[in-house]
C-alpha cells in the first residue's frame, strides 16, 4: 500500500495514503530502526535543500556545500514548500520538536535575514513558524521573525503590543 516518507495524522496530497493513527506514531518512536530510518530519511531531504544537520542530539543546522545550486531550485519550485510543510509536521510528531524548532529559524533567517530564499518567505512565516509545537518556541520563532521582518510595521503574524514588550 501507498506510504509516506513523512507520515501524518492528516490526508495530504496522495490520496492513496492512509494517515498514521496515534498507535502507529507510538509503535514508530518506540523502534529504534524506525527513528533511524527516519532521521536519514531527513538528512537526505535537508542535502536535497542545501542544509546539512549539524548536531544530531540539538538539531543545529547549517548551509551545506551544495546550498546555492539548491536554494536556486527552492526559489523556483514552490511545492518544495509543502514537503517542508510535512516534514516539520512530521518531526513534531516523531518527538523531535528541538528538530522542527531548527529548521524553521534556519527558514526566517535565510528569508529574513541572509534574504537567499525570497519565495520560502510567505510559507516560513505562513505555515512552518506554526508547526512548531512548543508554544514557548513558538513564540521566540515569532518574535525573531518580528525583529528581522521589513517593514516591521507590516508584521502581522503577531500581535505588535505583545511582540515589543516580550523577553
Amino acid at each position: 500500500f501507498p506510504f509516506r516518507l513523512f507520515p501524518l495524522r492528516e490526508h495530504g496530497m496522495n490520496w492513496r495514503a492512509k494517515p498514521l493513527t496515534c498507535q502507529e506514531i507510538q509503535a514508530f518512536r518506540k523502534s529504534k530502526e524506525i527513528m533511524d530510518r527516519f532521521i536519514r530519511a531527513y538528512k537526505l531531504m535537508l542535502g536535497f535543500y542545501g542544509i546539512s544537520l549539524v548536531n544530531d542530539e540539538t538539531g543545529e543546522l547549517e548551509r551545506a556545500e551544495n546550498w546555492r545550486e539548491r536554494f536556486e531550485n527552492l526559489n523556483r519550485f514552490s511545492h518544495n514548500n509543502l514537503r517542508i510543510t510535512r516534514i516539520l509536521k512530521c518531526l513534531g510528531e516523531m518527538g523531535y520538536e528541538d528538530y522542527q524548532v531548527h529548521l524553521v529559524k534556519f527558514f526566517l533567517t535565510e528569508t529574513l535575514v541572509e534574504e537567499t530564499l525570497p519565495n520560502v518567505k510567505r510559507s516560513a512565516l505562513d505555515y512552518f513558524l506554526f508547526t512548531v509545537r512548543s508554544k514557548e518556541k513558538r513564540r521566540e520563532l515569532v518574535h525573531y521573525a518580528w525583529q528581522h521582518f521589513k517593514p516591521q510595521s507590516s508584521f502581522v503574524w503577531g500581535p505588535r503590543d505583545k511582540l515589543q514588550k516580550y523577553r
